[in-house]
């Protein structure tokens, strides 16, 4: 069971994730690959393109997790980063071959889905945002998080909970890095744009392949158009 937020607006599309509904925004009408924005822990989609965004050249979409924006709230809990990598994995389904910018967790949940669909997901670039730390590198004491009476409303405080322990290998995520490149097409699929380096992000980087560079550098990077002819 799960209750769900407000009606979403006409340029949401609701896709099915197992029993959720997750809400993907179009910000932004183009042409090639699109730029899909995954957004911090506790925040949501941003309601038009973010300036330092603008200068990507084709469509852009930004993707609400469950728990989060205008998608659903699931009773009782039970978020994890693969849940979330999910969501993400429906929104590549409807729009094929994608850029993606995650910003904190999203950061985080942007190198799982890079990984686990390696041939579909062309860049993804990891910046800074809430959520970027996660749980560390071990589990803590075992805690379930209590609420009196949960409002449906997002942030889900269920996710904020859960989602800010979710503990986070560094070599769990390496082996993300590796899918990558092994199987992505382009030659440097990963950019590191952060200042916060936790662990399994000073993994990351230290792995052959990964840039480390600007927002503005990786979206050249990553550009959907053809390279001009001379």
């Amino acid at each position: 069971m799960s209750t769900s937020s407000a009606p979403a607006p006409p340029n949401v599309i609701s896709l099915t994730h197992g029993k959720a509904t997750v809400a993907l925004h179009l910000l932004r009408e183009g042409w090639g690959r699109p730029l899909l924005i995954l957004h911090g822990l506790g925040e949501q989609s941003p309601a038009a393109v973010p300036d330092h965004l603008d200068p990507w050249t084709g469509p852009i979409y930004a993707l609400d997790f469950i728990g989060h924006g205008a998608s659903t709230v699931p009773k009782s809990g039970g978020y994890t980063a693969e849940v979330l990598m999910g969501d993400v994995d429906a929104a590549i389904g409807h729009l094929g071959q994608v850029t993606v910018y995650g910003r904190g967790l999203g950061a985080y949940i942007g190198l799982l889905i890079a990984g686990g669909r390696p041939t579909e997901v062309r860049g993804v670039i990891l910046a800074d945002g809430p959520g970027l730390v996660g749980g560390g590198i071990r589990p803590s004491s075992p805690h379930v998080g209590e609420l009196q009476d949960p409002s449906g409303a997002t942030p889900d405080p269920f996710a904020l909970i859960e989602l800010s322990r979710d503990v986070r290998p560094p070599d769990y995520a390496t082996e993300f890095v590796r899918q990558i490149m092994q199987w992505c097409p382009l030659e440097t699929p990963i950019a590191v744009c952060t200042v916060v380096r936790p662990e399994w992000l000073a993994a990351v980087v230290a792995e052959p392949g990964v840039i480390d560079t600007s927002i503005a550098d990786a979206l050249t990077l990553f550009d959907p158009r053809p390279p001009a002819s001379s």
